[in-house]
């Protein structure tokens, strides 16, 4: 995709298609956390517009993009929140996201298919720091750095709010019945992220 970053950059729509179509679905699946399945397309489109826009200015290769992607869309949801929250219109944010219980079948799902709703579910029931990162971590597929940099943090909190957001989905599994095909799956998950 690197090859691709460096296309777009100077028009090719081509690659910017290859980049769209590589990055949508796990951009639309992180704003989704931040503004609900509501307004999430909406925000990934003021996401995608300013990536577009400031695509030129760009430098870096595959990884950097995604972090910069992610930043971008980060700043879009917490921009449509904050507008939100100036209409009388009632949204789901972060906080109704994280507030949400967790179904029987939530935290299999998390680690089975993190793009489906009920993983979304599962992960938000997380404190925001942690689902952040396990987010921006597992699903954008970010390095601590780079997801560091996307929060605002250090790498090291990083990577401690993702370990302790993988123990607790691994702790959710554990009192839902111990389905030890899917523990196992966050115990792996949990060391590759080390």
């Amino acid at each position: 995709m690197t090859a691709a970053v460096r296309a777009a950059k100077t028009g090719d729509e081509h690659a910017f298609r290859v980049i769209y179509r590589a990055l949508q679905p796990q951009l639309l699946s992180y704003v989704r956390t931040f503004v609900g399945a509501m307004d999430a397309e909406d925000v990934a489109s003021e996401t995608w517009l300013q990536i577009a826009r400031d695509l030129r200015s760009f430098s870096g290769g595959e990884d950097s993009l995604r972090g910069w992607a992610a930043r971008i869309a980060r700043n879009r949801a917490l921009d449509h929140l904050r507008a939100a929250n100036r209409r009388p219109v009632a949204g789901a944010g972060v906080e109704e996201l994280l507030e949400m219980p967790a179904g029987v079948d939530t935290a299999e799902e998390a680690v089975a298919a993190v793009g489906t709703g009920r993983a979304l579910a599962a992960i938000a029931t997380l404190p925001q720091d942690q689902a952040e990162a396990v987010l921006l971590r597992v699903v954008m597929g970010l390095d601590s750095k780079t997801a560091a940099k996307v929060l605002g943090k250090r790498a090291g909190a990083t990577r401690m709010a993702t370990s302790r957001g993988l123990r607790r989905l691994a702790e959710l599994l554990e009192s839902d019945g111990g389905r030890t095909g899917v523990t196992l799956s966050v115990s792996r998950t949990l060391e590759d992220m080390r």
